[in-house]
């Protein structure tokens, strides 16, 4: 019987997933499974995965066709997972030694639906460690009851996949796979759908998980139009929280993680191409207009004056363009 299954998606990360896959090695149980999707990459990542497989006791590759994004890939790996436990590494990151059999005895001493844990952020040769915004560790708790206050960095916060552990009901469920397609953000509707609707998490301090940031090609260093699919993981995250029983608690907190995220690629526009900065303008004027205009309108006036800024400027540049059409 398997008792975690391991997904590691991979595009075109060739400097990257020797030291990957080097760290899994240093992670490998007889009751592991290790499944590497490569997402139709280019580069040579596809020759270190054969080998790969072939070296990683328990590992499997499965190749795309066409490029899909990470939230396909890592859906593709869930379809493929046989573990009573499921987790996620990103095909550029890695693993301190012996981490996944210390994350594994976490949850089985826990017995929650999916735990999280803390990581290093690798910055060229700099570390810093992140850790959950979650005081209370080793006790299992409502992950519902973990959103909220609005107005601090919660657990919904940290959206990173690959920072914890999920027990296999969460599967059966419907709650641990991504919303197909998205390029960017998939993590957040899915973070809002797991605190919404799971029975039981917990924060445990372990740290395992060496997250490299700054990477040339991750799509948080690319200014093209898959940025944009943030909006499209908000407007899921805004639609399927309205739809939720608590709406009336637990909407200022959505709205709020939507604006703050929108006010940051604006005040970062410089950064798109031309045409993608004008559609980022464009979607985000529409998106604003879109949200619970009362809550919209309390989580601007509570909001700093210089993000708040930034949103009133898209919105009435948008009611200025819709006047002149007229």
């Amino acid at each position: 019987m398997v008792k975690l299954s391991v997904i590691v998606p991979f595009y075109n990360v060739q400097q990257y997933a020797p030291d990957t896959l080097k760290s899994l090695r240093a992670n490998t149980r007889e009751d592991f499974e290790f499944i590497l999707v490569d997402d139709c990459s280019t580069d040579g990542t596809p020759d270190i995965l054969a080998r790969g497989e072939r070296e990683l006791p328990g590992a499997v590759v499965v190749r795309h066709e066409q490029n899909g994004g990470l939230a396909t890939a890592r859906n593709t790996g869930i379809d493929r997972a046989r573990g009573e436990y499921l987790t996620f590494l990103d095909g550029d990151d890695w693993l301190a030694p012996g981490y996944f059999p210390q994350l594994l005895a976490a949850i089985e001493k826990l017995g929650c639906d999916f735990v999280r844990t803390d990581h290093v952020q690798c910055t060229g040769r700099a570390r810093g460690i992140h850790r959950v915004p979650h005081g209370r560790h080793w006790t299992v708790l409502s992950p519902r009851e973990a959103i909220l206050p609005a107005d601090r960095s919660t657990s919904v916060d940290y959206a990173y996949a690959w920072a914890g552990v999920y027990h296999r009901r969460l599967v059966d469920r419907g709650l641990l796979h991504f919303t197909h397609g998205l390029r960017t953000a998939e993590d957040r509707p899915w973070i809002w759908k797991l605190h919404r609707e799971a029975e039981s998490f917990a924060v445990v301090g372990l740290l395992g998980v060496h997250y490299r940031r700054g990477v040339a090609s991750s799509l948080t260093q690319i200014g093209d139009v898959r940025q944009l699919d943030f909006i499209r993981a908000f407007d899921q995250v805004i639609e399927e929280t309205a739809a939720d029983a608590e709406a009336d608690k637990l909407l200022p907190k959505a709205v709020r993680t939507y604006c703050a995220v929108m006010a940051h690629h604006l005040g970062h526009i410089e950064r798109f191409e031309p045409a993608v900065a004008r559609k980022l303008r464009s979607l985000s004027a529409a998106a604003l207009k879109r949200m619970p205009q009362d809550v919209l309108a309390e989580v601007m006036d509570s909001m700093d004056a210089k993000r708040a800024g930034r949103l009133r400027r898209v919105r009435r540049r948008a009611v200025g363009a819709r006047t002149v059409a007229a």
